[in-house]
Formats: structure tokens, C-alpha cells, sequence
């Protein structure tokens, strides 16, 4: 069943994304308030890897927020890409990253499905990183999370979350193509 805390998690995070991928800087405060309520939500569902997730990016919210208004020597931060370099030690990290997190729930929790779990985890912390820095790439990682996430998040009961998850997916292709387009104009 859908309760109040589900939907006004969702309503924050929902929020929050849409502005992200429409370049706002009103992305960081709705963030922090719709993670603040994830967390709640998860700890109820046992999935404790996304409980951590959203204290990251509620400190996140604040540095990304700072780095977004004043990250380019007091100028606004600008749109790039990242590095090949970049990309080519972010995801083997993540991958060890999330074998090594999803062995310490799998271990020492009752956490619900640990490995996937971690990887949401992970993923979305490489993901949030970039998009702290406005890096185009940042949506590629978020279609990784959110392919992932709707089923892991559909099986504890969350419907309405794995359902936003999948227009989230929608979302980050959407907000890719127009990041692309606004680095090339930035370029």
C-alpha cells in the first residue's frame, strides 16, 4: 500500500529531478527535503544501502548547490563533459564498490537483496558526483540506477517509487540530450 511518507518522498524527489534536468539551481533544497524522507522510507523497507544513499545526497544537496551557484571562481558552474580518463576509473571503482558494500550487507544485515541494493547505492553516488560538477555524463549513470532500481524497488512494495523510477528513466534520457545540446552552446 502507498503511504503518505511514499508519496511525499516522491513528491521531492520528483521535483528535484525535473529541475536537475532542466538545469536549476532549485534542484539541491528539493532534493535534501525528498531525501529526508527516503531515508525514513528505506530504513522501514530494510534497504539500508539506500538509507546511507540518501545522507550523501543530502550532504551533497548542500555541495552541489554552492559548487552550482559559485563552483567556477564565483562564476556559475558551466556544463561540460567529463574526461574519458574520468569515466575509464569511475566504473571499474564502482563495480569493486558495489561488491564490496554488497558484501558487508550480505554478511552482517538482513538487508533485502544487497548486491543490487549496493549497486543503486554506488552508482547513484557516481552519478550525483557528476552532476554536482555539471557533467553531461551524469544522466548515463542515472538510466544505469534507475534500470536497476524499479525492479529492486518494486519487490519491496513500492510501487509508486519504482513507477517514478521508470519515468525517471524517461526523465534522464530526456535531460541528456538537452545537457548535450547546452554544452555544445556553452562550447
Amino acid at each position: 500500500m502507498i503511504g503518505p511518507l511514499e508519496i511525499a518522498a516522491n513528491v521531492g524527489a520528483t521535483a528535484c529531478i525535473l529541475l536537475a534536468g532542466r538545469n536549476s539551481v532549485h534542484t539541491w533544497w528539493t532534493g535534501i527535503v525528498g531525501c529526508a524522507l527516503f531515508t525514513v522510507l528505506f530504513y522501514q523497507s530494510n534497504l539500508y544501502a539506500d538509507v546511507a544513499l540518501q545522507g550523501f545526497f543530502i550532504v551533497s544537496g548542500v555541495v552541489g548547490w554552492l559548487q552550482w551557484r559559485r563552483g567556477a571562481q564565483g562564476a556559475e558552474l558551466p556544463i561540460t563533459h567529463a574526461s574519458v580518463t574520468s569515466l575509464a576509473w569511475l566504473v571499474p571503482a564502482g563495480v569493486a564498490a558495489t561488491a564490496a558494500y554488497g558484501a558487508l550487507l550480505h554478511y552482517f544485515t538482513n538487508a533485502y537483496a544487497p548486491f543490487i541494493d549496493s549497486a543503486v547505492l554506488v552508482f547513484s553516488i557516481v552519478a550525483q558526483l557528476l552532476l554536482m560538477r555539471r557533467k553531461v555524463e551524469n544522466w548515463a549513470f542515472w538510466i544505469l540506477v534507475n534500470t536497476v532500481a524499479v525492479p529492486l524497488y518494486a519487490s519491496r512494495g513500492l510501487y509508486l517509487t519504482a513507477f517514478l523510477y521508470a519515468c525517471y528513466w524517461v526523465n534522464a534520457i530526456v535531460s541528456w540530450l538537452w545537457w548535450r545540446r547546452l554544452a555544445r552552446k556553452a562550447a
